[in-house]
């Protein structure tokens, strides 16, 4: 399969389709869900959608040790190369490989305000015009509304989307009557896109509970492979 084809039948573009398009530059989008269902997966692969279409992108984990954030690009460039039939693997590996960046901070260690001068720093000065940022590691229950807005306010000046992970706390419900993951529910104004990510029996499902100005929206149809946490064909 060449590059073209792939991109063209990713489940991401049912995903684009759901959500008017996309997120859009300017607007923060959240993949939610309790440790370990899948999230970071789910954003790898919105990140590697993006890379294959020649796009820039970063990458900020505010995980204790990043190494896992370039093992999940390797294993599910990997695995939809593989399913896939690509040709020209090694080519197209380099190319993503050159246009994507790693930052790793401690969320605990440092301010808003200098994680955002570091990207501004990437962007800018150093030329890197990605349009995609994403997220992972980033702790909701140690930060604040007026905190996230600084992201929201950057993503807008910097004409970047910024695609959020967020763990949903054990002692919580996963969501409240309303749809929304209580631990969201403050930040809901900030956020464009709200997925949540359902374990049932056999696969993971995705749960719109916001995309732009619609609160739960028709349902997304879109499952995740508990096995494999690859986004299923549809």
């Amino acid at each position: 399969m060449q590059k073209a084809e792939l991109i063209a039948k990713s489940p991401v573009r049912v995903l684009e389709k759901s959500i008017e398009g996309g997120l859009s530059s300017g607007n923060i989008g959240v993949i939610a869900s309790r440790k370990g269902v899948g999230k970071t997966s789910v954003l790898v692969q919105m990140a590697i959608d993006k890379l294959l279409q020649g796009k820039k992108v970063i990458h900020v984990s505010f995980s204790p040790n990043a190494t896992h954030v370039f093992d999940w690009y390797e294993n599910i460039f990997g695995e939809v190369a593989k399913r896939r039939g690509l040709e020209h693997v090694d080519e197209v590996k380099e190319e993503l490989v050159h246009n994507r960046v790693v930052m790793n901070f401690s969320q605990s260690a440092i301010k808003t305000e200098q994680v955002l001068g570091s990207l501004r720093h990437m962007l800018v000065e150093g030329g890197f015009k990605a349009e995609t940022l994403i997220v992972d590691g980033f702790n909701f229950v140690k930060s604040s509304p007026a905190e996230f807005e600084k992201f929201h306010a950057f993503a807008a000046e910097m004409g970047v989307e910024i695609w959020y992970s967020a763990t949903l706390p054990l002692e919580e419900p996963l969501v409240g009557k309303d749809n929304i993951p209580p631990l969201l529910k403050d930040y809901l104004a900030i956020i464009a896109v709200l997925i949540v990510l359902e374990p049932k029996a056999e696969y993971i499902h995705f749960s719109v509970v916001k995309h732009h100005d619609k609160l739960n929206p028709e349902d997304l149809k879109i499952k995740l492979d508990p096995k494999t946490l690859l986004i299923a064909d549809v």
